[in-house]
């Protein structure tokens, strides 16, 4: 099968990914196989490509919001028959034992695998995942646009959760990518108004055009105070710039696996007023499925960009330079 490996981490223009033959994998014990139909780009692999992400093994196949056809069940998996189409996202492992796990928090588990960071993913032709962290899609949506629901959809739902958001209340993005402009439907679709502070411009049209009620430069103030706010852009300096822009009480959810360095914060100009910073890591299955579940009731919006799987390296070239509106999706 043809696959694409994190070869050597760096820049992406210096092409770390390599195009490579591999044999199809076998199904071990309680995993499907599956031939991958569509695998979305995700700024994690950017990072994975880039080193930011520091590799766990080395020439890993990256790629985590993956659409497959069950092509093969290991030994020990039922409730799935060959042909049926399912869901592979970042989380593929927990211990379901630890402290974390017992409380509902299984994205804290310290023995947690991720899909294409411990183990090859979705940029190939086949892939093998963890029967029990598969997931049943909504079939309201085909290949290449349910893709991005399954790590931009559910990382974005995460982080509406973590970032409080009051009903009816006022919601700012920073970064309008992939995992935004779907938080943005499902919010507006709750009630929210909500705000998008991007610097491209061609995503401050798309957020008009799904509802927002305002969108403008990542570094200006929104025309309101914020009840909320959630930032998906990896850039530290914009911390200080989404706290400012917070009404009391008001939280700020970091969504992103990587950060820049976030400059210092002064206590009374960003926190005072019993504002919140947190981060998010990310997600439990049950926000897997709860998200799946809203975005088959409330039809999305689901704005991609797809590239042939021989073009993967381009598709990330393309994520770093912002060329990308909405989602870039691998298609085999």
């Amino acid at each position: 099968m043809i696959a694409w490996q994190v070869h050597r981490p760096g820049p992406v223009t210096g092409h770390p990914l390599r195009q490579v033959s591999m044999s199809v994998p076998e199904p071990g014990p309680g995993e499907l196989l599956l031939r991958v139909r569509a695998c979305a780009v995700c700024r994690t692999d950017l990072h994975l490509a880039e080193g930011d992400l520091p590799p766990i093994r080395p020439d890993v196949v990256p790629g985590h919001e993956v659409v497959g056809e069950v092509s093969g069940l290991g030994e020990g998996v039922t409730g799935f028959k060959a042909g049926e189409r399912v869901g592979v996202a970042w989380l593929r492992h927990t211990d379901g034992t630890c402290r974390y796990c017992r409380r509902g928090a299984e994205n804290l588990c310290p023995d947690s695998r991720y899909t294409g960071w411990h183990a090859d993913g979705g940029y190939a032709e086949f892939c093998v995942a963890p029967a029990d962290f598969v997931y049943r899609l909504p079939d309201r949506y085909d290949d290449v646009h349910v893709a991005p629901l399954l790590c931009a959809g559910i990382i974005g739902f995460r982080a509406l959760r973590r970032a409080d958001l009051p009903p009816g209340g006022r919601l700012g993005l920073y970064g309008f990518g992939a995992s935004a402009h779907l938080a943005a439907q499902v919010a507006i679709a709750q009630g929210a108004t909500v705000h998008v502070l991007t610097r491209s411009k061609a995503a401050q049209r798309l957020a008009l055009d799904l509802g927002a009620a305002s969108a403008g430069d990542a570094a200006a103030a929104p025309p309101e105070p914020l009840d909320a706010a959630i930032l998906f852009a990896p850039v530290g300096d914009l911390v200080p710039v989404a706290l400012s822009a917070l009404d009391r009480g008001g939280t700020l959810a970091i969504a992103g696996i990587h950060l820049t360095d976030i400059p210092v914060l002064r206590y009374e100009d960003h926190l005072f007023y019993e504002r919140t910073l947190r981060s998010v890591t990310a997600n439990t299955r049950e926000d897997g499925r709860d998200f799946l579940t809203v975005a088959q009731e409330h039809p999305l919006r689901v704005s991609v960009t797809p590239y042939p799987l021989a073009r993967a390296d381009e598709a990330l070239v393309d994520l770093a330079a912002d060329r990308v509106n909405g989602a870039a999706v691998l298609v085999t």
